[in-house]
């Protein structure tokens, strides 16, 4: 049995835990409120979100230094935006040899810096290279209630990969191992815009041709963009990249998708996240892969196209009428010259 610490207890964290209580480790599971971890202890429930009840090798924590006493690995859960506030307070109190897995997608804006980017610069001392990514197609809800799921793990440091592989992979939670940190990152945090326009589209009342199109040239503006910053072009091909952007622009599970639905219906951006209640990353994201294309030089019409609804008032109808009227192309071509680049 090991013990581990996971930081965050929203409805991923939560399902994540179960899924190290599953298989025989001791999760110290750390929640920002003090009234949460108390719950979570008293009824072994965590009802605002997860319908399910907890194992009981799962305790939650308030006190942070409490949490990652003594533990062989620190697992990151919380929105992207807390990331850097979280890393910060793990200064000093880390354990020697714990490893670092973050399980959060996102990418900053202006710094545009990934998930284990902000933690490595939070956290100095931490060789950034054992900072181990898990990503790939993982409704917390589903999760929980032990349907079969697969996802990435991903690090440089080939010892640290194994390590997290070997504490979470189960009968029914399936762990990969890859080396593309930057391929894996990308693929997960991008497929967030994806599935805004997704829920646009279906808000719109459009049917599944729409919705396919969208998917599929959503993911070859995520390759071109992800390979001009050096990801491997296979990474978008597996777990975290199409995985990772079916089952969130598909799934009613998924706030991104909801989001976007309600945005297609005539809804205020505003309005939209207070509804929502929750983190919606892909928001956030949109602003920061529009920097990153302008300054890779990187055209992404669907991410320009989203980014003009979020943030600068245009109707999604003009929107759809600015893509449909693009410019004709040959579909391939891009592929081959970005997969011919890869090899040489």
């Amino acid at each position: 049995m090991k013990k581990v610490a996971v930081l965050g207890a929203g409805s991923w964290g939560t399902a994540l835990s179960i899924v190290l209580a599953e298989n025989g480790h001791d999760v110290r599971l750390w929640s920002h409120r003090a009234e949460q971890a108390e719950e979570i202890n008293k009824t072994k429930r965590n009802d605002r979100y997860l319908d399910v009840t907890l194992p009981d090798q799962i305790t939650a924590f308030y006190n942070l230094k409490e949490a990652v006493q003594d533990v062989e690995a620190i697992v990151i859960v919380v929105p992207a935006k807390a990331i850097r506030e979280v890393a910060r307070s793990l200064t000093g109190i880390i354990p020697e040899h714990a490893t670092i897995i973050h399980a959060t997608k996102g990418i900053e804006p202006i710094t545009l810096m990934r998930v284990s980017e902000m933690i490595a610069e939070e956290l100095p001392e931490y060789p950034a290279d054992n900072i181990v990514v898990l990503s790939g197609p993982s409704h917390a809800e589903e999760v929980a209630l032990r349907h079969p799921t697969t996802v990435t793990v991903a690090a440089k440091n080939a010892d640290k990969n194994k390590h997290a592989q070997n504490l979470f992979n189960s009968d029914t939670f399936r762990v990969y191992t890859s080396q593309d940190v930057l391929g894996i990152e990308l693929g997960g945090a991008l497929k967030n815009i994806i599935a805004l326009g997704a829920g646009i589209s279906d808000g719109l009342g459009f049917g599944d041709n729409a919705k396919a199109a969208l998917i599929t040239r959503g993911l070859a503006e995520i390759t071109r963009l992800g390979t001009s910053l050096g990801a491997n072009p296979f990474s978008f091909l597996g777990l975290s990249g199409v995985g990772d952007l079916i089952v969130t622009c598909t799934s009613v599970h998924s706030r991104n998708w909801r989001a976007g639905n309600l945005l297609g219906k005539g809804h205020e951006l505003e309005a939209v996240l207070e509804e929502m209640g929750m983190v919606v990353e892909g928001v956030r994201t949109v602003k920061a892969a529009q920097q990153i294309a302008e300054k890779q030089d990187v055209e992404m019409p669907i991410t320009t196209g989203i980014y003009q609804i979020l943030f600068e008032g245009k109707k999604p109808e003009e929107v759809v009428n600015q893509l449909m009227n693009r410019d004709k192309r040959e579909e391939l071509a891009e592929l081959e010259i970005l997969l011919k680049e890869h090899d040489s």
